[in-house]
């Protein structure tokens, strides 16, 4: 039986330590892998000293240069069934070169937020309006759309961004499918092993610090939060933490203030467990934050505002409190650290938020057959998408002779 094969192109070596993105990019990994693909990750960056060691999990490592017909060569030998882009500037670079290559392989696109939503949203807080949906249709949009047209599949991590790309944008569900995070269930022996209420202290914010978002947070935290928290709390103190702290990150320390800038934690979740609530006011944003799946796999309740709290709780209770009103941040966060009983409540929530709507075993298997499903029937699949086809055609693509050109000017 032939060994069944799969691509993935990397933005960038997915570092699970830095960013909920590359956390993200093993579980997908994992999933291959259980499978029983034969995994291939490719990128044009340079590792990192936390670049995952994909090669001690069985994936082959391959680095690839941009805007060369050298990745030609590669992808034509390796020949894979199905080749995952990470985030739509990697499909826009290589996509049409697999495309040409090998025609048969299913091209997936994992969009790990919609680009344009955040930025949008950016855009917003930064000219302090009202945000609309009327912000969205960007020149990123036009190019982010594309590509989750040119592909066969995109992979969505949030359901308010399926009903924004349904909606707003009437892209056909048959090329979108929903994959939230894929956690493991937390299971009672889980629960009793958590450090209980009165072990904990003290508040915690973290996020990758290259990640605008995050830095963005940090920044409210200092100026319109923490003035009025520590006033409250005045014995507590706030760590913020976050991989590739810059110096403008460093010098907003202030040990007199009890606002301490701790820098990369070598794991989120055994630096998460030691403190008591996680305090999150996300201004801007999209797709699924992974600071609250680490949340509340290690028992931590947490406040964040509506947009950090987006798509991740369905129906069900937040594991703290939502509020977009900085007084109102504060004083519920005040009520969940001192509250014991109010604490626990937050915390059964976020146990009941990751085994209902993130537990692996309800995803995976349907996930890798409705692949099989799509590979087996791709002409039919991509004779209904027609509009791939003809962003696929040469009259279309401003980036592929782009690419051409530069490999031309290198020679």
């Amino acid at each position: 039986m032939k060994e069944k094969k799969v691509l993935f192109i990397g933005l960038v070596w997915p570092e699970p330590t830095s960013s909920a993105a590359g956390f993200r990019m093993m579980q997908l990994i994992d999933t291959f892998l259980n499978g029983s693909y034969q995994i291939t990750f490719a990128s044009a960056a340079a590792k990192s000293p936390y670049s995952a060691p994909l090669q001690s999990l069985g994936v082959h490592e391959q680095a690839i240069v941009l805007n060369s017909d050298s990745f030609d060569d590669f992808i034509t030998q390796l020949q894979p069934d199905i080749v995952v882009f990470d985030r739509f500037m990697v499909e826009e670079q290589y996509g049409w070169r697999v495309a040409q290559q090998c025609p048969n392989a299913l091209r997936v696109l994992d969009t790990e937020d919609l680009h344009f939503l955040r930025q949008a949203r950016q855009a917003s807080v930064k000219n302090k309006g009202d945000f609309s949906f009327q912000e969205l249709f960007t020149d990123t949009a036009k190019r982010e759309i594309a590509s989750i047209l040119r592909s066969d599949l995109s992979l969505i991590i949030s359901e308010s961004e399926m009903k924004i790309l349904i909606e707003e944008f009437r892209i056909s569900p048959d090329i979108l499918y929903y994959l939230p995070f894929l956690e493991h269930e937390i299971s009672s022996t889980e629960i009793n092993q958590w450090k209980p209420f009165e072990e904990r202290k003290n508040l915690l914010f973290i996020g990758n610090f290259i990640h605008e978002p995050n830095w963005h947070t940090v920044q409210y935290l200092k100026t319109q939060i923490w003035p009025q928290l520590r006033k409250m709390l005045p014995k507590v103190e706030l760590h913020i933490y976050g991989a590739y702290a810059t110096q403008k990150v460093l010098q907003l320390n202030n040990s007199k203030e009890n606002f301490l800038i701790k820098g990369r934690a070598e794991s989120a979740r055994l630096t998460m467990e030691n403190y008591r609530v996680l305090v999150a006011p996300i201004q801007f944003g999209a797709g699924v934050k992974g600071k609250f799946i680490d949340a509340m796999q290690t028992g931590t309740p947490s406040v964040t505002t509506t947009v950090g709290a987006e798509a991740m709780k369905g129906n069900l209770d937040w594991n703290g409190f939502i509020e977009d009103d900085p007084e109102t941040f504060c004083r519920k966060t005040v009520e969940l650290y001192e509250n014991e009983d109010l604490w626990k409540t937050a915390q059964e929530h976020g146990i009941r938020i990751i085994n209902e709507r993130y537990e692996k075993r309800k995803y995976q298997a349907d996930f890798m057959t409705n692949l099989s499903l799509l590979k087996a029937q791709i002409d039919r699949h991509r004779q209904q998408n027609f509009i791939s086809q003809i962003l696929l055609h040469h009259t279309m693509q401003s980036t592929k002779y782009m690419s051409l050109w530069i490999e031309e000017k290198n020679k």
